[in-house]
C-alpha cells in the first residue's frame, strides 16, 4: 500500500506470563468450534429440506409455516458462516495451532459463505493497524448509519435481499474474470495491481467459488433436489438479523482518529449462543488490543484487563439500547461521537517482548 501511518496505540499493561498463556492456540479448541458450528448449519439445512418435502406429504397449512421457520433458523445460523465469525478469526491464524487446519477451515467456510478471504486478510490487517482512522481504514468508515425504524431495512434482515444477492454473485463472476471494478477503491489498495501473485490468487479463488457453486447447483437441479439450491447455494444470505445485531456494535457511534481502542471499539457480553456463533468477537476492545489472542481466550483476557476497560453492557438488548440514542444524536449532529467512561487507572503502553511477539503474529 502507498499509505504509511504509524499509530502509537494505547494498550493495557498485562503480565508477560499471563499474555503468553492467553496467546496459546489449540487444535482441540479450534475443532470444538468449527465442527459443531458446521454441524449446526447442516442440521438446520436438513430440517429445512425435510420441511420442504413434508409440504407434499402433509397438510400444507402447517408445513409452510414450519418450512419458513426452518429457513429462518438456517439463515440465522448461516449468516455467521462468513466474515462475522469464522473468516475473521481464521484470517488471524489464531484458532488452530496447526497452520494447515487454519487454512483448510478458512477455505471451507469461505466457500460455503461466498466470502473473499484473499482480499479480506490484507484488508483486516490494515484495519487493525489503523482502526477507523479516516482516509486510512477502508474496512470500517465512521460514522456508520443504521436506520432500525426503516421497513426497507427490517424486511431483508429477517428474510433476504434479492438485489444484494444478485450484486454479490455478479461481483464474484466479474472477479472470476479478473475484473474487480465492483470491489471499489479500497480493494485496489489491499490487492494492488502491482501484486500480480495476489491478484491471480484472488481471481483463482473467485473461479473456485463461482464454478463450485454452479456445479453443485446444477447437480441439485439435475437430481430433482432443486430446493438444495436455496438451502446451500443461498443459505448464508438468508435472515442475517442476528449477525447484524452482533457485529454492528463493534465500532458504530464511537470515535474515529484516536489511538485508544477503548474509544473506538465496543465490548459487550451476551449469552452463550450468540457468543458461540460470533466466535466471542463481542469482546472487541480486547481483540483489538491483543489480536493474537485466540477467540476462545478472550473472556479470560477480559478478566485480566477489565480494571482498565469501560463497563460492558450485557446482552444485545442492553447494547442496542445504548447504541440507538447515539445514532439519533449523530443524525442530529454528524460530529457527535460517544465517548465511553474510562476507569481512573491510566494503564500503560505495553512495549515488552510479549507484545512484540503478539504484534508479529497478528501481522
Amino acid at each position: 500500500m502507498n499509505e504509511q501511518i504509524k499509530i502509537n496505540w494505547y494498550r493495557t499493561k498485562i503480565d508477560r506470563q499471563v499474555m503468553s498463556e492467553l496467546m496459546k492456540s489449540s487444535d482441540f479448541r479450534g475443532l470444538c468450534q468449527v465442527v459443531p458450528q458446521f454441524a449446526l448449519y447442516l442440521t438446520t439445512g436438513a430440517l429445512s429440506y425435510l420441511a420442504f418435502l413434508n409440504i407434499h406429504a402433509a397438510n400444507w397449512q402447517w408445513s409452510v409455516p414450519l418450512l419458513l421457520l426452518a429457513l429462518f433458523a438456517h439463515g440465522t445460523v448461516g449468516s455467521f458462516m462468513g466474515a462475522v465469525g469464522p473468516i475473521h478469526e481464521l484470517s488471524h491464524k489464531t484458532p488452530f495451532r496447526t497452520k494447515s487446519w487454519n487454512d483448510f477451515f478458512l477455505k471451507l467456510f469461505s466457500f460455503v459463505s461466498w466470502t473473499d478471504y484473499v482480499s479480506y486478510r490484507p484488508s483486516h490487517v490494515k484495519h487493525h493497524q489503523v482502526t477507523v482512522h479516516e482516509d486510512h481504514d477502508g474496512e470500517v468508515v465512521l460514522p456508520q448509519t443504521f436506520d432500525w425504524d426503516s421497513f426497507k431495512l427490517l424486511l431483508p434482515l429477517v428474510t433476504f435481499d434479492p438485489a444484494a444477492i444478485f450484486r454479490t454473485i455478479r461481483t464474484w463472476v466479474r472477479c472470476a474474470r479478473g475484473d474487480m471494478r465492483d470491489k471499489g477503491e479500497w480493494i485496489n489498495k489491499v490487492v494492488p495491481e502491482s501484486n500480480t501473485a495476489l491478484r491471480r490468487e484472488h481471481r483463482d479463488w473467485a473461479r473456485t467459488v463461482v464454478l463450485g457453486h454452479l456445479s453443485l447447483a446444477t447437480l441439485f437441479v439435475a437430481t430433482g433436489n432443486w430446493f438444495l439450491v436455496i438451502i446451500f447455494t443461498f443459505g448464508c444470505f438468508l435472515a442475517p438479523w442476528l449477525a447484524v445485531l452482533c457485529a454492528l456494535p463493534q465500532h458504530i457511534g464511537l470515535s474515529p482518529n484516536v489511538s485508544d481502542f477503548r474509544l473506538c471499539c465496543r465490548t459487550y457480553t451476551c449469552s452463550w449462543l450468540p457468543a458461540f456463533l460470533y466466535w466471542n468477537l463481542q469482546y472487541h476492545v480486547e481483540h483489538h488490543m491483543f489480536p493474537a489472542v485466540p477467540f476462545y481466550n478472550l473472556p479470560r483476557l477480559r478478566k485480566a484487563i477489565e480494571h482498565d476497560l469501560p463497563p460492558a453492557p450485557h446482552g444485545l438488548w442492553a447494547t442496542w439500547s445504548e447504541i440507538l440514542p447515539i445514532l439519533k444524536k449523530q443524525r442530529e449532529d454528524p460530529h457527535y461521537t460517544f465517548v465511553p467512561k474510562l476507569p481512573g487507572n491510566e494503564g500503560d503502553l505495553v512495549g515488552d517482548d510479549a507484545l512484540a511477539m503478539e504484534a508479529a503474529r497478528a501481522t
